[in-house]
């Protein structure tokens, strides 16, 4: 009965299994590699099916891919690179010699090749514009103004609260208004003239009390001035436009060239600087940084004549297809007959490049010099013939009367206003939204 304990013989008992466990192993390694298979046949069914019921990632992720590389290719032809930005420009002194030495009688010379290399950058086709776009940016001009004015319309406001304040209208009434335009740099000619204006609106209205006198002054200034508001009109043909500025140093003709050829350029133009002030210190260089500023060519010399830049700038734009030229020109004292006699040179010369040149002559005036500003209008306009005034820095002045005395002196037309240093507070002269910011 105890047989099973019976030990096994030591030969049984370590005797390898020489047969069994090869045969054993081959079987478990076959068996691995089906099971594997059929893994493998089971997910390609799996992903036949699920690449059957939508599209595959892989497509969509390469239609996205190809799609964003050609746009990056179309940005990348449309967008000048910054080698193709047009260099600011020194011309060559040919003409300028030759007009030195020949005088303003010389033959018209041949366009420097140097004023032909550099080619401005034009830019982009303005858009259809937005109404409501419009209408915000108006909004905000209007604010501009207003802000620009305020020195002017707080010290108006303060000397016209006891005018308005109440009380009936009589002589000493009259009296103080009187004085209130007068000391507002309004000048005796407007002065004289918006009182007679408001006595007749006063008895015509019916008129009782001080309150009711703001919108009949407010009346009056404005049809005083309308007829200076002539916006500058651009004409469609593909000759240059040329633009004379003068104006004595230190008004803001430099400056106001700058803005204008950003205000241009908003408007789909291109546009090339004459750095014709030739005599100021550091001018050509202000005027260069404007241009680099706004990506516009300026023709310009080390030293020369102010005409032959002129003219230089003249015939690059007509070999170049420009839309504008604006010729800046040396500061000029009206008093210094001389220098006055230089300037109409200037305008002689341009003709000769181009014979109905210049288009717009300009005198740009500094608002803060008051009825003197009227003299130099006066002067340039004998001298050249101006066709527009631009009336900087009306925000550094408590007398923005200054348009009032231009209005009855010598109504030439105010093309544009500066309220501010910003690139864009120079805009066209609006009269109603003048005198809203002035007395509102």
């Amino acid at each position: 009965m105890f047989s099973f304990f019976r030990r096994k013989p030591k030969s049984e008992e370590t005797a390898p299994k020489t047969e069994a466990a090869p045969e054993a192993a081959a079987e478990r390694h076959s068996d691995s590699q089906n099971l594997e298979a059929s893994l493998a046949a089971l997910e390609n069914v799996f992903k036949t099916q699920a690449q059957a019921q939508r599209p595959s990632e892989n497509s969509v992720e390469t239609e996205r891919t190809d799609a964003a590389e050609s746009e990056a290719a179309a940005v990348s032809e449309s967008s000048p690179m910054p080698s193709e930005m047009p260099a600011v420009q020194q011309s060559a002194p040919s003409a300028a010699e030759e007009l030195r030495e020949e005088g303003e009688t010389a033959d018209i010379p041949e366009m420097p090749e140097a004023a032909a290399e550099a080619v401005p950058t034009e830019p982009m086709p303005s858009e259809t514009p937005d109404p409501e776009t419009g209408a915000n940016e108006k909004n905000g001009w209007a604010a501009r103004l207003k802000q620009g004015l305020s020195k002017s319309r707080d010290r108006m406001a303060k000397s016209l609260a006891g005018v308005f304040g109440g009380g009936k209208i009589d002589e000493d009434l009259y009296e103080e208004l009187e004085t209130v335009l007068i000391t507002g740099d309004m000048g005796m000619e407007a002065t004289n003239y918006l009182m007679k204006d408001v006595r007749d609106r006063v008895s015509l209205k019916g008129l009782k009390d001080g309150a009711e006198l703001r919108g009949a002054l407010k009346d009056a200034i404005y049809d005083l001035i309308k007829p200076l508001e002539k916006p500058l009109q651009l004409p469609e043909n593909k000759e240059p436009f040329v633009i004379m500025l003068a104006g004595i140093n230190g008004a803001g003709k430099t400056t106001s060239i700058g803005k204008l050829a950003k205000y241009f350029q908003a408007q789909g133009k291109t546009v090339l600087l004459a750095a014709g002030d030739t005599f100021r210190a550091a001018a050509r260089e202000q005027l260069q940084e404007w241009g680099a500023r706004n990506s516009v060519t300026v023709i310009s010399q080390a030293t020369g004549d102010s005409a032959a830049v002129c003219f230089d700038a003249v015939q690059a734009a007509k070999a170049r297809g420009i839309d504008i030229v604006l010729a800046d020109t040396a500061g000029r004292l009206p008093t210094q007959l001389h220098l006055m006699e230089e300037i109409k040179k200037v305008k002689r010369v341009l003709q000769k490049a181009m014979p109905d040149a210049p288009h717009e002559i300009i005198a740009v005036l500094d608002a803060n010099i008051g009825q003197n500003a009227v003299n130099q209008v006066k002067a340039f306009d004998d001298a050249l013939g101006l066709t527009g005034l631009i009336v900087t820095k009306l925000d550094g002045t408590a007398k923005g009367g200054i348009l009032a005395a231009l209005a009855s002196n010598r109504p030439i037309p105010v093309r544009y206003i500066g309220v501010g240093e910003g690139i864009d507070d120079l805009r066209p002269f609006d009269a109603r939204a003048f005198v809203d910011a002035l007395l509102d």
